[in-house]
């Protein structure tokens, strides 16, 4: 493993290049989770083909798009097969997806399980999404993942910059701090029991509480483990297609764990525990 960089300063003007991303994606992403429909299917398999491709890029240079292109199909098979219901066929789809992925990328990567995984990465998360989206009271599920994992990623961005103080884990992500951690989960929690409240889900309020800060502690974790995958294969972004974000993958890595989070949480609120 490479030595850590060191921590950058903060950039101001990468903030506001944020913001000015932020405010073109985060109206079209509501617009597609308040659709719902044809529109979230749309939006996932746009995220599928992105996300393939980046992962394509990053773990097999040498033969990027072909890997990217049997990642994509796999992953996105298993989300129309989800958004028909057909749960049984999407995990299925995936399973073998990911053993046909590593066959096929014979050669095109040093370790043929980086091709795999790009599947058991990206459908599963994906899956979640579009599953707590169906249902019946799944667009205010869905704005709550949203708004956990955005509170979580800008707090945690916000007072880390401004607190800094001890580093959370330098050999892996040398720009994160303890007080980043600690404000973004604070941030994911009070989100969370805002959704819950304005949006009547029927939480009580330590339920949402919990949720909040499970799924910050989610999104937290898929930003660590994205730093851990971008150090093992020696790139600094997964891409360049958001200004001031890097790639769609460096933008939705929390997201992708804190929705697999937030889906299993919603199958035991279904069961009436936090009622």
């Amino acid at each position: 493993m490479t030595s850590p960089s060191p921590a950058k300063r903060f950039n101001w003007g990468n903030l506001r290049m944020r913001v000015v991303s932020a405010t073109v994606l985060v109206p079209t992403v509501v617009a597609a989770v308040w659709l719902g429909g044809a529109w979230i299917l749309a939006l996932a398999l746009i995220c599928v083909a992105l996300l393939a491709r980046e992962w394509g890029k990053i773990s097999a240079p040498k033969a990027p798009r072909a890997v990217g292109a049997v990642v994509g199909v796999f992953c996105a098979l298993a989300v129309i097969a989800a958004f028909l219901h057909q749960f049984f066929i999407a995990w299925t789809v995936v399973l073998v997806g990911a053993f046909l992925a590593g066959l096929i990328a014979r050669g095109a990567v040093e370790r043929r399980a980086d091709a795999a995984y790009g599947v058991v990465y990206i459908a599963p998360a994906v899956i979640a999404l579009v599953w707590v989206r169906s249902l019946p009271d799944g667009l205010w599920w869905t704005l709550l993942l949203f708004v956990v994992t955005w509170f979580a990623d800008i707090f945690a961005y916000v007072a880390g910059s401004i607190f800094k103080g001890p580093k959370l884990w330098p050999q892996i992500s040398p720009n994160k701090t303890w007080s980043g951690f600690v404000g973004g989960l604070v941030a994911a929690t009070i989100g969370a029991m805002l959704v819950a409240y304005f949006a009547h889900l029927r939480l009580v309020w330590p339920a949402a509480a919990l949720v909040g800060f499970l799924g910050g502690l989610a999104t937290m974790a898929g930003d660590l483990w994205e730093s851990m995958l971008k150090r093992r294969f020696g790139v600094k972004d997964s891409g360049d297609i958001i200004p001031g974000h890097g790639g769609l993958l460096d933008r939705v890595d929390g997201l992708m764990f804190a929705a697999i989070v937030i889906a299993a949480v919603r199958l035991v609120d279904h069961w009436g525990w936090a009622h």
